[in-house]
C-alpha cells in the first residue's frame, strides 16, 4: 500500500511487472488506522507486511528491517501454516 495515486501504482506495478493490484491510501487513513503511518503528516506509509486469512483476520505482522531475513520470516510463516 502506498500514498500514491491508482495511476502511478499501475505504472509502478508495470514496469516491475507485479502480478497483482497495489493498493492505494491516497487519504492515509488505512494507514493509520494499521500503524502504517505515524501521523497524518507522513510522507510515506512504514514498511510493514502483513499476512490476512480468507476470514480477514490479521495472521502474521511484522515491520521490515533486513529486507532478507524479513522474505525468510515470511516464507517461513506459510510453511507453518
Amino acid at each position: 500500500m502506498s500514498f500514491d495515486t491508482p495511476a502511478e501504482n499501475k505504472a509502478f506495478a508495470e514496469k516491475f511487472s507485479f502480478p497483482y493490484p497495489l493498493l492505494c491510501d491516497t487519504t492515509k487513513q488505512m494507514s493509520l488506522a494499521w500503524g502504517v503511518a505515524k501521523d497524518e503528516s507522513a510522507s510515506h506509509p512504514g514498511r510493514i507486511t502483513y499476512i490476512v486469512d480468507a476470514d480477514g483476520i490479521i495472521e502474521y505482522a511484522e515491520k521490515v528491517g533486513d529486507i532478507e531475513a524479513h522474505i525468510e520470516a515470511a516464507i517461513a510463516h506459510f510453511k507453518d501454516v
